[in-house]
């Protein structure tokens, strides 16, 4: 009779202790948010630097784009010749 009534008590203690450890101990419900949140902010900061390398790769490819076109027009319209580099001209012929 003693027995039977420990059994509740017992069962009441084991469910109380898990239930602390669910909320409060290693890996409970508190860590499980805090990494939830950290999961969201690193989300944000990765959104943010690969918007930010976007951009910095579009920069880089208009300053090579920029450059080709400088010195497309450099050579046609100022005459550049690079080092190393041969230029022949070919005259129209005169007929008339």
């Amino acid at each position: 009779m003693l027995k039977d009534k420990w059994i509740p008590v017992l069962l009441l203690v084991l469910v109380a202790l898990l239930q602390y450890r669910l909320w409060f101990g290693k890996n409970s419900m508190l860590d499980y948010t805090e990494l939830k949140e950290e999961v969201h902010r690193q989300s944000l900061q990765n959104a943010n630097l690969a918007q930010r390398n976007a951009l910095l790769e579009a920069d880089i490819n208009d300053l090579k784009i920029g450059l080709e076109a400088i010195e497309e027009r450099a050579r046609n319209e100022l005459g550049l010749i690079k080092q190393g580099e041969t230029f022949y001209r070919i005259l129209p012929s005169e007929q008339q």
